[in-house]
């Protein structure tokens, strides 16, 4: 019998409980794939991180992610968790300035942000923000999603957002429109397959200045009914931000996103867009605790 240490992280949040859990295996060279598939299913949290070594010379580490359902390309909050257990437990934090993780979509760096030394959050730089167009009908849209037509804002387009998987994303007029979804998670699956889109992600700028933008998040098409709080789709909404001119691309950006709050696991990412050779860099950030740490045995 193998025992493997095995964490439950919950990213973009300081408190227990709030925020994304994850599932975190830090010594995962000694499991199959199929194995690796069976332990994210019996955590049965929205994504597990396995960590694996890696050969690219430029990469600490290479990464595996999977839901209850499925591998998965990459994952923003699991990415989160995974660098924050490493840097507190492994001691990474006095090791290196950064680490980097080999994907399947390419090297993820992370960084520290640190306060006298303390550990405030780590931030990933996710790959180069892509835009795709998608023909939909938007009041099938809408009550995919399980909102009004009328809710739809029409200022901004309906576009799939990409920084290593495909988001729909879906501007919303109002908080309490995407509070108040309730979408039909069997057909939209459905829709999401037949389109190769990850996740359905809302969001919209009426925040009453709480945050610059609030989302909500949902992914049954890969077995994940709703994300309470994503790295990867909100470094693709703010991708799309900029390529779409909603955002200047001419100076950088400082987002802060709430998501999570309607399912009560509120968490809070900061997102900065900047520049490099005229492509937007997306960097997204946040910190994370380790809420249950144990052995699974195999």
């Amino acid at each position: 019998m193998k025992q493997i240490p095995v964490y439950h992280i919950d990213a973009f949040t300081n408190v227990s409980f709030g925020g994304n859990p994850a599932g975190v295996i830090p010594n995962a060279e000694a499991l199959t794939e199929e194995e690796m598939q069976k332990i994210a299913n019996e955590l049965n949290l929205p994504e597990s991180a396995f960590l694996l070594p890696s050969s690219h010379p430029n990469a600490d580490f290479k990464v595996k992610y999977f839901t209850p359902l499925e591998e998965i390309n990459f994952c923003g909050h699991a990415t989160i968790g995974l660098s924050w257990l490493l840097a507190t437990k492994y001691n990474w934090l006095n090791k290196a300035d950064q680490i980097v993780f080999e994907t399947n979509v390419g090297l993820i760096p992370v960084t520290w942000i640190k306060e006298n030394n303390q550990l405030m959050s780590v931030s990933m730089t996710q790959v180069t923000p892509k835009v795709e167009e998608i023909e939909i009908n938007k009041d099938t849209l809408a009550q995919l999603v399980g909102i009004q037509s009328t809710d739809l804002d029409e200022r901004y387009p309906i576009k799939l957002g990409y920084t290593g998987n495909r988001h729909l994303l879906v501007p919303v007029k109002t908080r309490r429109a995407i509070d108040l979804a309730e979408p039909q998670l069997k057909k939209l699956g459905s829709m999401n397959r037949e389109h190769h889109i990850s996740t359905t992600h809302l969001f919209t700028f009426d925040t009453n200045g709480e945050f610059d933008i609030y989302t909500r998040d949902f992914a049954p098409g890969i077995g994940i009914d709703e994300d309470p709080v994503t790295g990867a789709a909100n470094g693709a909404l703010a991708g799309y931000l900029v390529l779409e001119g909603i955002l200047s691309n001419k100076e950088p950006h400082q987002l802060k996103i709430g998501q999570g709050h309607a399912i009560g696991r509120p968490g809070i990412l900061y997102v900065t867009i900047g520049s490099k050779k005229n492509e937007p860099v997306i960097k997204v950030a946040g910190s994370a605790v380790i809420t249950i740490e144990g052995k699974i045995n195999i």
